[in-house]
């Protein structure tokens, strides 16, 4: 009788543990079944066809949208190091992935207290707000805050219509060359608002990355960042120091 127990309680684990094998073969992004075909294909209640999907999603091999459904998930690298450019679309598309960002509002605006700081510039100087969502092979990753003076890319809000990477237009048009000097990575659970920006099921802890990134060439600092990275999308990795010889 124990045994019997055991065996539907832990049914859920057979289940997630199939699919797991099944999801090696689909490509990122493909639709998985959903808990009312799980409980269908496996004869099993709808509390274990969702137990089976938790677990899926425990394991970072599947992500639930919100308002679209259940997906194939793959992790990729997010490095974070000096010798590595503070760029989204490259530090993605080295991990063999594809990227893409989409501004969701960029206006001039008095520089707060924080920014201001990392910038060395004084409190109120103008400066652009960037907003900006950013997707990994269509599936949507990050949310994001960037802060870049006014003096720096004048016509920034122009200038993104032309390029979508805002490293490319710092190098092209600000000609400027950035580098990440500083950066602080913490995995918290996000306000409500990222919550929704993100389209997540439910309160995970995400990724907080807060960046500063210099001109190589002059020191001055350039841009100030604060993105918000999905755990299941993303692991983050920070290289310092110097390489084993």
């Amino acid at each position: 009788m124990g045994t019997t127990i055991t065996s539907r309680g832990t049914r859920y684990l057979d289940i997630a543990e199939q699919l797991a094998t099944e999801l090696a073969d689909l490509p990122t992004g493909a639709r998985v079944a959903g808990e009312h075909d799980i409980t269908l294909r496996f004869g099993v209640g709808r509390a274990a066809a969702r137990a089976a999907l938790q677990e899926l999603e425990r394991r970072l091999l599947v992500r639930r949208i919100q308002g679209a459904g259940t997906f194939v998930n793959r992790r990729i690298d997010y490095v974070i190091s000096h010798d590595r450019r503070p760029s989204w679309h490259e530090t993605i598309a080295a991990a063999g992935a594809q990227p893409r960002t989409v501004v969701l509002g960029v206006d001039v605006v008095a520089l707060p207290e924080e920014p201001a700081a990392l910038l060395d510039l004084p409190l109120g100087t103008p400066a652009h707000r960037l907003r900006r969502q950013s997707y990994i092979d269509d599936l949507l990753a990050a949310t994001s805050h960037e802060w870049i003076p006014v003096a720096t890319v004048p016509e920034l809000g122009a200038a993104l219509h032309a390029a979508e990477s805002v490293d490319l237009v710092l190098r092209q048009v600000g000609r400027v060359q950035p580098v990440r000097s500083w950066s602080r990575v913490s995995l918290d659970v996000p306000p409500v608002d990222v919550i929704v920006g993100l389209r997540m099921e439910s309160t995970a802890p995400v990724w907080l990355v807060e960046s500063l990134s210099r001109d190589a060439g002059t020191g001055l600092p350039v841009m100030c960042s604060s993105s918000w990275m999905r755990a299941d999308a993303l692991r983050v990795v920070v290289e310092l120091g110097e390489g084993r010889g």
